[in-house]
């Protein structure tokens, strides 16, 4: 039986898959955060050439990994493996925006970040302005 993921996995997969580990990291996925992964690849430049139909096998991938030991740690040997550095920046703009999509980071969401900014060396202060951003994009009247 083929693998249905393509190695190595295309940037655009390693961007969702980051938003999916969000949404999925307090084993809640919210309608919210789908909606807001979803919107993302309709809108977003970086998506432009992606197909839909990935986001299920990616989806598919993300839970595997959740599901054993290290896999976490996996999924991030493949983001960076796969995922070119200058977009590490984007892959955590995008992990925020899910995780602020419904109104609320609970512990886990706070800790998968805190782990992307550490795996993807995100320096602390773009760090600080990509979650103050994310902050005011999703704030409510």
């Amino acid at each position: 039986m083929s693998d249905p993921v393509p190695h190595p996995l295309s940037p655009e997969d390693c961007l969702v898959a980051v938003m999916i580990a969000v949404s999925a990291s307090d084993e809640d996925i919210r309608t919210a955060e789908l909606v807001k992964i979803e919107s993302q690849i309709n809108n977003l430049p970086v998506f432009a050439s992606y197909d839909l139909d990935r986001l299920r096998v990616m989806s598919q991938t993300v839970f595997d990994l959740f599901a054993v030991e290290d896999g976490l740690d996996a999924l991030f040997g493949l983001v960076r493996a796969n995922l070119p550095e200058h977009l590490y920046e984007t892959a955590y703009a995008l992990a925020c925006d899910v995780a602020a999509a419904d109104g609320t980071l609970n512990d886990r969401e706070l800790r998968l970040l805190e782990e992307m900014r550490y795996e993807l060396n995100i320096d602390r202060l773009h760090a600080a302005a990509i979650e103050r951003g994310a902050r005011a994009r999703h704030m409510t009247v």
